[in-house]
């Protein structure tokens, strides 16, 4: 079987947006060196990030070398690309912070070791010291206001206004681009579908100081079916930081994704090969209540992004939440994960005589302590309606909780109704 060009990859994968003339011939020569750039605007990539990262991945895997830069000088300045109005400005620290995460995010997708290994940068190292009279003489005078003037992340801001600090960014990273060349060879940027007139700017400051060809290739901005902000849900973004957005709610994103985005989003972000894909498709269209594509999505996602260990512990919480699952068959680190999505209160034991240690809690207490009822005579009145579970089972009668159906020690997991879950840490 003939492996594809790297063109045909990215394009069987609806990943190619646009590309300057002879990249094919390039890429063709021999290997290639190309980089993406990261704003460091946030402590962490969201998944709309993702589809230069995968760039960058299938740029590697076709054996050219991949940059991942960091923007830790551009991010003080911010690129107006798709921007309507100025950019709130971050301090230093804020950003170098930023950029270290980040770029230990890009680790985890991109081979540091090997023939074409992967280059990590920052352009904090040339841009910082860069100064003002340097980068007017040796970069300003290459391109005319009118030049500039007509790049669309430009004129987009005209009407409403656009500093002068955010009009110098596309110089900013042509200038980039250039550094990367001189560098480390760099002949190839990509990017996002915005970013054209930017990376093409760079592309004129190689030709200009350098005399060198140079190439550009674009990735489409991601949407949805449904015409909302891919990565974007009520809580907000989606991000790849386990703190900002928890491992079980990044797997959920996936697997409610809309029946008509998976063929689009597992050609974008997953490596499976074409035939899986297209088999995937066809079990979408054929039988879309098992959502096979959504749960092959979700795993391969989130074990990329947090690991196989998390990925088992999402995929439990998950289950249980939405499967049926038995809670007794949850692992101890299912637990710690359930406790920070559902409400979680903590109880203390009281004393029967009924008990067999002697510790015990009313049931109706147990559900005021979880919030699942407002006071004893409604948890009563709950119960007796048969709408209450524990740990799995349904509540006969008032028989109340007892430390034998603690589940790893110290868990109780209610729920009322069809929906409200509810977690009890027990306590001495």
């Amino acid at each position: 079987m003939t492996t594809p060009s790297l063109l045909a990859e990215l394009s069987w994968r609806g990943l190619l947006y646009q590309h300057t003339d002879g990249l094919e011939a390039a890429l063709s020569a021999g290997r290639v060196t190309a980089y993406a750039g990261f704003d460091p605007t946030a402590p962490s990539l969201h998944v709309g990030s993702l589809v230069p990262v995968m760039g960058l991945v299938h740029l590697q895997r076709g054996g050219n070398v991949p940059i991942a830069l960091v923007g830790g000088g551009t991010g003080m300045i911010g690129d107006p690309s798709g921007k309507s109005t100025e950019r709130q400005l971050l301090t230093r620290e804020v950003i170098d912070a930023n950029s270290r995460a980040i770029g230990a995010q890009l680790a985890r997708f991109l081979e540091f070791t090997g023939p074409a290994a992967a280059i990590m940068g920052d352009n904090a190292n040339w841009l910082l010291p860069l100064g003002a009279v340097e980068m007017l003489r040796d970069v300003g005078k290459h391109f005319t206001v009118n030049y500039m003037l007509a790049k669309e992340s430009v004129k987009a801001r005209l009407e409403g206004g656009i500093s002068f600090t955010e009009f110098s960014y596309m110089l900013l990273q042509a200038y980039d681009y250039l550094q990367l060349h001189q560098r480390h060879g760099a002949t190839l940027q990509i990017g996002g579908s915005d970013q054209w007139g930017n990376i093409t700017a760079g592309i004129e400051l190689i030709r200009r100081v350098a005399g060198h060809e140079s190439h550009a290739l674009t990735l489409p901005l991601v949407t949805t079916a449904a015409g909302t902000k891919f990565g974007k849900t009520e809580a907000g973004a989606v991000y790849l930081d386990a703190a900002m957005t928890s491992p079980y709610k990044f797997y959920q994103f996936w697997i409610n994704a809309d029946d008509r985005d998976v063929p689009k989003w597992l050609r974008y972000f997953t490596l499976l090969d074409r035939p899986t894909i297209e088999s995937l498709d066809r079990e979408t269209q054929e039988h879309p209540e098992r959502r096979t594509a959504q749960r092959t999505l979700a795993e391969d996602m989130t074990a990329r992004v947090h690991g196989a260990a998390v990925l088992r512990t999402a995929a439990e919480v998950s289950a249980l939440l939405f499967g049926g699952k038995d809670p007794a068959e949850l692992s101890a680190q299912a637990f710690e994960a359930l406790a920070a999505e559902i409400p979680t209160s903590s109880a203390a034991w009281g004393r029967a005589d009924g008990s067999p240690d002697g510790r015990t809690l009313s049931l109706q207490d147990a559900l005021v302590a979880a919030k699942l009822a407002t006071s004893k005579s409604d948890a009563r009145r709950t119960i007796q309606q048969g709408g209450v579970t524990v740990n799995g089972v349904r509540a006969s009668g008032e028989a109340p909780v007892v430390p034998s159906q603690c589940l790893h020690g110290s868990y109780v997991l209610l729920k009322k109704g069809a929906k409200n879950y509810a977690l009890l840490r027990m306590t001495d």
